[in-house]
C-alpha cells in the first residue's frame, strides 16, 4: 500500500504523530481533466463549485480518474495524466455568481457553464508538480506524506 493511499484518515494520521516522523499534511481538491490542466497552467483562475467553503490556502490539485470527455474537445485535448496529483495552487477567496450577468463577466477566468455550479474559487499562484498516484475524493480532503 503506498503512502499516498494509506494515510488519508484520522488513524493513520494519529500513527505519523506517534512515529514522530516528519510529514506534511495538506488540503487537496480534485478536478476532471482538462480543468485541472488549465488550472495548473495559469488559464484557469477560477474553479466554479456547487458548494461553498469557509478554507483558504494552499492545496494541491488532483486529476479525476474520469475526464470531462465534452470539455477535452471543446478545449483541444486528447490525453491528459488522471488519477493523481498534478499540480497545487492557492484559493484567495470565494465568489458568490447571484446572476447570470455576474457570472458571465468572469466566463473568460473559469471557462465553464453555469452548470458547474454558482461558487467561483478564486486561484492564485497555481503550477505544476510532479505527478503522485492517488485517488480522489469529494470536496476539499486531506493527505500526508513524508518531506
Amino acid at each position: 500500500m503506498s503512502v499516498w493511499s494509506c494515510l488519508r484518515n484520522r488513524s493513520a494520521r494519529a500513527y505519523i504523530y506517534k512515529k514522530q516522523r516528519p510529514w506534511i499534511i495538506m488540503k487537496v481538491l480534485s478536478l476532471k481533466q482538462p480543468f485541472a490542466e488549465l488550472v495548473v497552467s495559469g488559464k484557469k483562475t477560477i474553479e466554479l463549485r456547487k458548494w461553498n467553503t469557509k478554507f483558504r490556502g494552499e492545496f494541491l490539485v488532483h486529476a479525476s480518474k474520469t475526464p470531462h470527455s465534452a470539455s477535452m474537445k471543446r478545449f483541444g485535448f486528447v490525453n491528459l495524466p488522471t488519477g493523481c496529483i498534478v499540480g497545487k495552487a492557492f484559493l484567495k477567496e470565494v465568489k458568490h455568481y447571484s446572476n447570470k450577468e455576474e457570472f458571465e463577466k468572469d466566463q473568460n477566468l473559469h471557462l465553464a457553464s453555469e452548470d458547474w455550479g454558482g461558487y467561483g474559487f478564486v486561484l492564485e499562484n497555481a503550477q505544476r508538480v510532479k505527478e503522485m498516484p492517488c485517488k480522489g475524493k469529494l470536496g476539499f480532503w486531506e493527505i500526508a506524506f513524508p518531506l
